[in-house]
Protein backbone atom coordinates (compact mmCIF):
# COMPACT_ATOMS: atom_id res chain seq x y z
CA UNK A 1 0.00 0.00 0.00
CA UNK A 2 2.92 2.39 0.82
CA UNK A 3 4.75 1.45 -2.21
CA UNK A 4 3.02 -0.82 -4.65
CA UNK A 5 0.78 1.14 -6.87
CA UNK A 6 3.45 3.34 -8.23
CA UNK A 7 4.20 0.17 -10.25
CA UNK A 8 1.43 0.58 -12.57
CA UNK A 9 2.58 4.37 -13.49
CA UNK A 10 6.57 3.34 -14.20
CA UNK A 11 5.03 0.49 -16.19
CA UNK A 12 3.47 2.97 -17.91
CA UNK A 13 6.55 4.63 -19.35
CA UNK A 14 6.57 1.29 -22.09
CA UNK A 15 2.96 2.90 -22.79
CA UNK A 16 4.51 6.31 -23.64
CA UNK A 17 7.34 5.41 -25.82
CA UNK A 18 4.86 3.51 -28.20
CA UNK A 19 2.58 6.56 -28.37
CA UNK A 20 5.99 8.58 -29.46
CA UNK A 21 7.27 6.46 -31.77
CA UNK A 22 2.76 6.16 -33.15
CA UNK A 23 2.84 10.03 -33.35
CA UNK A 24 6.75 10.12 -35.03
CA UNK A 25 6.37 7.61 -37.28
CA UNK A 26 2.49 7.44 -38.64
CA UNK A 27 1.42 8.68 -42.21
CA UNK A 28 -0.41 10.98 -43.05
CA UNK A 29 -3.84 9.95 -44.85
CA UNK A 30 -4.04 9.91 -48.87
CA UNK A 31 -6.85 12.79 -48.45
CA UNK A 32 -4.35 15.04 -46.50
CA UNK A 33 -1.37 14.38 -48.62
CA UNK A 34 -3.39 15.91 -51.67
CA UNK A 35 -4.28 18.74 -49.34
CA UNK A 36 -0.73 19.72 -49.20
CA UNK A 37 0.50 19.30 -52.56
CA UNK A 38 -2.06 21.20 -53.81
CA UNK A 39 -1.26 23.77 -50.95
CA UNK A 40 -4.80 24.48 -49.71
CA UNK A 41 -4.29 23.80 -45.72
CA UNK A 42 -6.36 25.86 -43.93
CA UNK A 43 -4.72 28.80 -42.20
CA UNK A 44 -6.90 28.69 -38.81
CA UNK A 45 -8.64 25.40 -39.45
CA UNK A 46 -10.53 26.20 -36.36
CA UNK A 47 -12.49 28.99 -37.93
CA UNK A 48 -12.69 27.41 -40.70
CA UNK A 49 -14.33 24.29 -38.86
CA UNK A 50 -17.18 26.28 -37.59
CA UNK A 51 -17.45 28.46 -40.25
CA UNK A 52 -18.02 25.34 -42.63
CA UNK A 53 -19.58 22.75 -40.75
CA UNK A 54 -21.47 24.48 -38.03
CA UNK A 55 -24.24 21.49 -38.04
CA UNK A 56 -21.87 18.73 -38.36
CA UNK A 57 -20.03 20.07 -34.97
CA UNK A 58 -23.37 20.00 -33.13
CA UNK A 59 -24.48 17.25 -34.34
CA UNK A 60 -20.98 15.04 -33.64
CA UNK A 61 -21.06 16.72 -29.90
CA UNK A 62 -24.65 15.46 -29.63
CA UNK A 63 -23.86 11.71 -31.16
CA UNK A 64 -21.12 11.56 -28.38
CA UNK A 65 -22.99 12.51 -25.54
CA UNK A 66 -24.17 8.48 -24.62
CA UNK A 67 -20.43 7.69 -25.29
CA UNK A 68 -19.65 10.13 -21.83
CA UNK A 69 -22.34 9.85 -19.97
CA UNK A 70 -22.34 5.70 -19.97
CA UNK A 71 -18.69 5.37 -19.53
CA UNK A 72 -18.95 7.73 -16.47
CA UNK A 73 -22.07 6.25 -15.05
CA UNK A 74 -20.75 2.40 -15.76
CA UNK A 75 -17.19 2.95 -15.49
CA UNK A 76 -16.71 5.73 -12.71
CA UNK A 77 -19.42 6.38 -11.00
CA UNK A 78 -20.59 2.64 -10.02
CA UNK A 79 -17.55 1.97 -8.16
CA UNK A 80 -18.76 4.48 -5.91
CA UNK A 81 -22.18 3.73 -5.63
CA UNK A 82 -21.49 -0.23 -4.81
CA UNK A 83 -19.35 0.60 -2.50
CA UNK A 84 -21.09 3.41 -0.85
CA UNK A 85 -24.47 2.77 -1.39
CA UNK A 86 -24.49 -1.09 -1.78
CA UNK A 87 -21.73 -1.75 0.83
CA UNK A 88 -19.99 -4.26 -1.59
CA UNK A 89 -16.41 -4.27 -1.38
CA UNK A 90 -14.66 -1.55 -3.37
CA UNK A 91 -11.98 -4.46 -5.10
CA UNK A 92 -14.73 -6.22 -5.87
CA UNK A 93 -15.85 -3.20 -8.28
CA UNK A 94 -12.57 -2.16 -9.29
CA UNK A 95 -12.69 -5.82 -10.75
CA UNK A 96 -15.73 -5.69 -12.64
CA UNK A 97 -14.64 -2.42 -14.55
CA UNK A 98 -10.94 -4.07 -15.12
CA UNK A 99 -12.32 -7.02 -16.56
CA UNK A 100 -14.96 -5.09 -18.90
CA UNK A 101 -11.89 -2.94 -20.06
CA UNK A 102 -9.94 -6.26 -21.19
CA UNK A 103 -13.24 -7.66 -22.90
CA UNK A 104 -13.49 -3.92 -25.00
CA UNK A 105 -9.76 -5.27 -26.52
CA UNK A 106 -12.13 -7.33 -28.69
CA UNK A 107 -15.41 -5.50 -28.49
CA UNK A 108 -14.01 -2.87 -29.57
CA UNK A 109 -12.19 -3.52 -33.11
CA UNK A 110 -15.79 -5.97 -33.53
CA UNK A 111 -18.05 -3.50 -33.44
CA UNK A 112 -15.90 -0.92 -35.66
CA UNK A 113 -15.84 -4.04 -38.23
CA UNK A 114 -19.83 -4.33 -37.85
CA UNK A 115 -19.80 -0.40 -38.85
CA UNK A 116 -17.78 -0.86 -41.70
CA UNK A 117 -20.06 -3.45 -42.91
CA UNK A 118 -23.40 -1.71 -42.08
CA UNK A 119 -22.82 1.90 -41.61
CA UNK A 120 -21.47 3.82 -39.15
CA UNK A 121 -24.48 5.73 -38.40
CA UNK A 122 -26.78 2.97 -38.31
CA UNK A 123 -24.56 0.84 -36.08
CA UNK A 124 -23.96 4.16 -33.73
CA UNK A 125 -27.72 4.87 -33.66
CA UNK A 126 -28.50 1.38 -32.86
CA UNK A 127 -25.77 1.25 -30.09
CA UNK A 128 -26.33 4.72 -28.39
CA UNK A 129 -30.28 3.52 -27.93
CA UNK A 130 -29.20 -0.73 -27.03
CA UNK A 131 -26.32 0.29 -24.87
CA UNK A 132 -28.64 3.27 -22.88
CA UNK A 133 -31.60 1.01 -21.93
CA UNK A 134 -28.66 -1.88 -20.65
CA UNK A 135 -28.31 0.23 -17.60
CA UNK A 136 -31.55 -0.59 -16.42
CA UNK A 137 -30.94 -4.45 -16.60
CA UNK A 138 -26.99 -3.49 -15.10
CA UNK A 139 -28.33 -1.56 -11.93
CA UNK A 140 -31.30 -4.31 -11.54
CA UNK A 141 -28.72 -6.56 -10.85
CA UNK A 142 -26.89 -4.66 -8.66
CA UNK A 143 -28.65 -5.26 -5.16
CA UNK A 144 -27.07 -5.84 -1.61
CA UNK A 145 -25.32 -9.22 -1.27
CA UNK A 146 -25.02 -9.72 -5.07
CA UNK A 147 -23.02 -12.15 -5.76
CA UNK A 148 -19.16 -11.58 -7.47
CA UNK A 149 -20.13 -13.53 -11.23
CA UNK A 150 -23.53 -11.51 -11.62
CA UNK A 151 -22.42 -8.72 -10.14
CA UNK A 152 -19.26 -9.26 -12.78
CA UNK A 153 -22.22 -9.92 -15.39
CA UNK A 154 -23.90 -6.98 -14.87
CA UNK A 155 -20.75 -4.72 -15.76
CA UNK A 156 -18.91 -6.69 -18.68
CA UNK A 157 -22.03 -7.24 -20.42
CA UNK A 158 -22.99 -3.30 -20.44
CA UNK A 159 -19.32 -2.08 -20.44
CA UNK A 160 -17.37 -4.10 -21.56
CA UNK A 161 -19.52 -5.20 -24.55
CA UNK A 162 -22.40 -3.34 -25.54
CA UNK A 163 -21.31 0.00 -25.28
CA UNK A 164 -18.21 -0.75 -27.27
CA UNK A 165 -21.08 -0.51 -30.29
CA UNK A 166 -20.67 2.85 -29.54
CA UNK A 167 -17.05 3.64 -28.99
CA UNK A 168 -16.32 1.01 -31.72
CA UNK A 169 -17.10 3.35 -35.18
CA UNK A 170 -17.09 6.37 -32.91
CA UNK A 171 -13.79 7.82 -34.20
CA UNK A 172 -14.74 6.59 -38.09
CA UNK A 173 -18.00 8.22 -37.29
CA UNK A 174 -16.34 11.77 -36.62
CA UNK A 175 -13.76 11.74 -38.98
CA UNK A 176 -16.82 11.36 -41.73
CA UNK A 177 -17.61 15.09 -39.96
CA UNK A 178 -15.71 16.76 -41.89
CA UNK A 179 -13.13 17.37 -45.00
CA UNK A 180 -9.35 16.63 -44.94
CA UNK A 181 -8.08 20.59 -43.91
CA UNK A 182 -9.99 20.94 -40.44
CA UNK A 183 -10.36 17.19 -39.98
CA UNK A 184 -7.56 16.88 -37.32
CA UNK A 185 -9.03 20.51 -35.14
CA UNK A 186 -12.81 19.30 -35.79
CA UNK A 187 -12.27 15.85 -34.10
CA UNK A 188 -10.59 17.27 -31.59
CA UNK A 189 -13.03 19.91 -30.67
CA UNK A 190 -16.53 17.47 -31.19
CA UNK A 191 -14.49 14.92 -29.01
CA UNK A 192 -13.11 17.16 -26.23
CA UNK A 193 -15.39 20.08 -26.11
CA UNK A 194 -18.36 17.51 -25.31
CA UNK A 195 -17.03 15.96 -22.83
CA UNK A 196 -17.64 19.03 -20.47
CA UNK A 197 -21.66 17.99 -20.60
CA UNK A 198 -21.15 14.38 -21.63
CA UNK A 199 -18.31 13.50 -19.28
CA UNK A 200 -17.19 16.19 -16.83
CA UNK A 201 -20.28 16.72 -15.01
CA UNK A 202 -22.05 13.16 -14.94
CA UNK A 203 -20.70 12.00 -12.21
CA UNK A 204 -21.76 14.88 -10.46
CA UNK A 205 -25.44 14.51 -12.16
CA UNK A 206 -25.53 10.54 -11.17
CA UNK A 207 -24.85 11.57 -7.41
CA UNK A 208 -27.86 14.34 -7.36
CA UNK A 209 -30.59 11.77 -9.34
CA UNK A 210 -29.42 8.88 -6.95
CA UNK A 211 -30.22 11.61 -3.39
CA UNK A 212 -33.21 12.23 -5.45
CA UNK A 213 -34.47 9.63 -5.90
CA UNK A 214 -33.96 8.21 -2.71
CA UNK A 215 -30.99 5.69 -3.12
CA UNK A 216 -32.28 4.37 -6.19
CA UNK A 217 -30.55 4.36 -9.18
CA UNK A 218 -33.59 4.66 -11.73
CA UNK A 219 -33.06 7.96 -12.42
CA UNK A 220 -29.74 7.44 -13.13
CA UNK A 221 -30.78 5.31 -15.89
CA UNK A 222 -33.58 7.62 -17.24
CA UNK A 223 -30.74 10.32 -17.68
CA UNK A 224 -28.82 7.56 -19.30
CA UNK A 225 -31.79 6.83 -21.30
CA UNK A 226 -32.20 10.37 -22.41
CA UNK A 227 -28.24 10.75 -23.44
CA UNK A 228 -29.03 7.35 -25.18
CA UNK A 229 -31.95 8.91 -27.71
CA UNK A 230 -30.30 12.17 -28.01
CA UNK A 231 -27.49 10.13 -29.54
CA UNK A 232 -29.08 8.02 -31.69
CA UNK A 233 -31.04 10.88 -33.30
CA UNK A 234 -27.67 13.08 -33.63
CA UNK A 235 -26.23 10.37 -35.46
CA UNK A 236 -28.97 9.42 -38.02
CA UNK A 237 -29.10 12.92 -39.16
CA UNK A 238 -25.34 13.32 -39.84
CA UNK A 239 -24.29 13.82 -43.30
CA UNK A 240 -20.79 12.43 -44.07
CA UNK A 241 -18.59 14.51 -46.27
CA UNK A 242 -18.54 13.24 -49.50
CA UNK A 243 -15.11 13.13 -51.42
CA UNK A 244 -16.17 14.65 -54.35
CA UNK A 245 -16.67 17.33 -52.31
CA UNK A 246 -13.75 18.24 -50.92
CA UNK A 247 -11.67 20.77 -52.57
CA UNK A 248 -8.72 18.80 -52.95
Amino acid sequence: MAWGWRIAFLISIVLVAIGLYIRLRILETPEFVKVKESGQQAKIPFVDMIRQYPRNVALGMGARYIDGVFFNVLGVFVIGYLANTLKIPRQTALLGVTFAALVMIFTIPFFGKVSDRIGRRKTYAIGSLVTALSSFAAFYFMTPGVDKLTLWLAIIVPFGVLYASVYGPEAALFCELFDPRVRYTGISFVYQFSGIFASGITPIIATALLAQGGGQPWLICAYVLFAGVVSAICSLLIRPVQPQKLSV
